[in-house]
């Protein structure tokens, strides 16, 4: 998860215009400047203003974001309340739009989320856009098991279940929070008989489990950085992202303990975010992952095959 921090250095003045909006559009822009002027960060919602408020007026008057704007209703009777509110939350109290909508979008699918998990954002989801797939690193008929490491709000391990019906998905977390959240989606999609939810500190309630793919976007953000995020991310579990003091708290572990977990050519994704990338090939200039290389720049995400990682640990862990 690659972070990036959209504000302003400006003070919201939370005054409603003369005269108070009589549209839908209206209100819509009055809230995109009061976002615009709050000095928020919008980096773990629609990335810019107007899109963030149009969202969010959407859903505070009742209005299906599939609605055309051309049938947009009316605001309701008491639309200057409900944007006092929707305003009282994202600006005074600085929640991200997603923990007020209660809803994100990953891979294609709408979500629940809450405070109990971080809001779904992983570079991996890129992966499974994309047409090849996981196709580079592993022919999709061989995947039949599938881990998701650190499920948080479940998005990866459904997502994931939804691309290959055949295969059988764990979802571990720490956290039984945030697996309370994973359940809640998992009865949403209908996959309570393909996903299992199991708590465990990563591979640790999996016993001889062997799978054939083990996606995981581990907490890895350094400390010292994840002290210096904007307000929006101290919202969002801590457990989730910070990692120790060089954000490879749980990566060290991954690298140990993921090849006793893979079937014979299976393969491990893990994300790092860039720039814990360049710590982790500081720390290890020798360990052979390929970093995937993403449309928009960088990579953050790399892929080992089991049988590499084994040659690696014998011979540097």
């Amino acid at each position: 998860m690659k972070m990036h921090d959209t504000t302003v250095a400006k003070n919201p003045k939370n005054t409603k215009p003369n005269p108070v909006p009589q549209s839908v559009e209206g209100w819509i822009r009055y809230t995109t400047h009061q976002l615009a002027e709050a000095g928020l960060s919008f980096a773990s919602g629609m990335q810019e203003p107007y899109p963030e408020a149009e969202y969010l007026v959407l859903h505070a008057f009742s209005i299906s974001p599939r609605t055309r704007r051309s049938r947009w209703p009316s605001p309701p009777a008491n639309a200057s309340a409900l944007i006092d509110a929707l305003l009282d939350k994202r600006v005074r109290h600085r929640l991200p739009a997603a923990y007020i909508t209660r809803e994100a979008f990953f891979a294609g699918h709408v979500f629940y989320v809450d405070e109990r998990v971080l809001i779904p954002r992983s570079r991996i989801e890129n992966i499974l856009d994309d047409p090849a797939g996981f196709t580079p690193w592993l022919a999709h008929e061989r995947i039949q098991r599938i881990l998701d490491l650190g499920t948080g709000s479940g998005c990866l391990a459904i997502s994931l279940s939804l691309a290959f019906p055949s295969a059988r998905v764990d979802a571990v977390d720490l956290s039984l929070e945030a697996l309370e959240v994973a359940k809640k989606n998992r009865r949403q999609f209908g996959l309570q008989q393909r996903v299992r939810l199991l708590q465990s500190n990563l591979f640790s309630a999996l016993a001889k489990e062997r799978y054939d793919l083990i996606v995981t976007n581990p907490p890895y953000v350094p400390r010292a950085d994840f002290e210096q995020l904007p307000v929006e991310y101290h919202r969002e579990p801590a457990m989730a992202l910070c990692a120790g003091p060089d954000g490879l708290d749980l990566l060290e572990p991954i690298l140990r303990q993921a090849a006793d977990h893979l079937t014979p050519g299976g393969v491990l994704i893990c994300e790092t975010g860039d720039d814990v990338q360049e710590i982790l090939m500081a720390r290890w200039p020798e360990v052979p992952v390929e970093w995937i290389p993403f449309h928009f720049g960088g990579s953050g995400v790399f892929a080992i095959q089991k049988e590499t990682l084994e040659a690696w640990k014998k011979k540097f862990l």
